[in-house]
């Protein structure tokens, strides 16, 4: 099982082996609120596909088949994923973004599922 959660929300038993998928560390969490099993930046959205995207929901057509496009590249990452999910059972995908439909933690999910 892999779930989705805002990284502003309590951590819970319930949600298993976290991972963390941003490139950026969320603002004004520590280590210790956040309990972060894995940080796998690299499977983040590039820089420049995430400052292009600003997490306008008009561009999330666009944004999801670019990010889609990236992860091409990351198939190793994705494998990791999925070995993990494998493994720990049940994988929370950890994401910082205020929008809870527009964001790359909803695109990752689909994907590994």
């Amino acid at each position: 099982m892999i779930q989705i959660k805002r990284a502003y929300e309590e951590a819970t038993p319930d949600d298993g082996f976290r991972i963390l998928v941003d490139r950026l560390w969320p603002r004004g969490l520590s280590k210790e609120k956040l309990k972060i099993d894995l940080w796998l930046k690299e499977i983040a959205p590039s820089p420049e596909l995430r400052k292009s995207f600003g997490h306008d929901p008009d561009k999330w057509d666009w944004f999801r088949t670019s990010y889609l496009e990236e992860l091409k590249e990351k198939s190793e990452l994705i494998s990791s994923v999925k070995k993990l999910e494998q493994e720990k059972g049940k994988i929370t995908l950890v994401y910082a973004a205020k929008d809870e439909k527009h964001n790359n933690a909803v695109v990752l999910q689909e994907l590994v599922k």
